[in-house]
């Protein structure tokens, strides 16, 4: 029972991480790099949280995505129509969600770090499977675990066996080339941008009416950095980003467990996804093949 509890536990903990993994599998594809994933998260745990406060948690979960395409659309603006460093848009996307939030939810809620308790989605038992030691996996299951489970044969369908996806990779790849053949570069790396700000604000609606049942400043913790060391350890492929994600919050819940225990003090165990985020980065982004033109500016005549 221990052990399902875990995988149960690491589900939930990887879901978080996996949707935003998507969104950055389509951006980085299309050529551009989204740093700012982590700001489009916390936007979209704000957003979330406020929606589902104020009218249910469906209609959260929609205005999270709206939150994270509007993010996404600066980003996109910045990087794309006036070529800004991918990097420096990224990281002031970080930093204006930051701040925006907390002057939203000080405006809002009068509390500059938190929200009132907000309402989560119903939860579902998968019928058939309620049984034994697999439980755990399939009862009181989030609607939005079976959607982020069910959007990785999905976009991997899109990106490698549709003309979008196929566009989407020769962007990535020789936005010069694909230019020549008609392919509006521009309007496919909006597409790739707007697509990961969608997943990465629904991806922190999930931490706010989900795991807290609140907005809390900071409930990130550097998840949407995770994120794309999940992407990159996938080689840029949503099977591999599940698989990533999966091992990333297998990390986490095991962290959790240790704690728990007493024996080894929190902040060592707390340390266990970050850590390994950086052994990922350091062991694998030099075996990883990231698309040719990933972070390069395009522009129009110019070779």
């Amino acid at each position: 029972m221990f052990l399902a509890e875990l995988l149960a536990s690491s589900l939930r903990m990887a879901v978080p991480i996996l949707l935003t993994a998507l969104g950055a599998v389509f951006t980085e594809r299309a050529g551009v790099v989204n740093i700012g994933l982590e700001g489009m998260m916390i936007a979209g745990s704000f957003m979330g949280a406020l929606g589902s406060y104020y009218y249910g948690p469906y209609f959260g979960l929609l205005l999270a995505m709206i939150a994270g395409l509007f993010m996404a659309l600066i980003h996109a603006v910045n990087t794309v129509t006036f070529r800004v460093d991918q990097i420096v848009s990224g990281v002031a996307i970080n930093i204006l969600a930051y701040g925006g939030c907390r002057f939203l939810s000080l405006a809002i809620f009068k509390m500059a770090t938190t929200s009132p308790r907000v309402s989560g989605l119903p939860k579902i038992d998968i019928p058939g499977l309620n049984i034994g030691f697999l439980k755990p996996l399939v009862s009181g299951v989030s609607p939005v675990i079976i959607l982020a489970l069910l959007l990785v044969p999905v976009s991997s369908f899109i990106i490698n066996r549709t003309v979008f996806g196929l566009r989407l990779r020769s962007v990535g790849e020789n936005p010069l080339a694909a230019d020549t053949l008609g392919i509006d570069v521009f309007k496919m790396k909006y597409a790739g941008v707007l697509i990961s700000g969608a997943l990465a604000g629904l991806s922190g609606a999930y931490l706010a009416l989900e795991h807290t049942g609140m907005y809390v400043e900071g409930m990130t913790q550097g998840k949407g950095f995770i994120a794309l060391a999940a992407m990159i350890f996938g080689n840029w492929e949503p099977v591999g980003a599940l698989w990533a994600s999966l091992l990333f919050g297998f990390s986490e819940a095991l962290s959790f467990r240790v704690v728990e225990g007493g024996a080894i003090p929190y902040q060592f165990i707390k340390m266990i996804p970050y850590v390994l985020t950086l052994a990922v980065l350091t062991g694998v982004v030099k075996k990883s093949t990231a698309p040719a033109a990933d972070g390069v500016p395009y522009e129009r005549g110019l070779k």
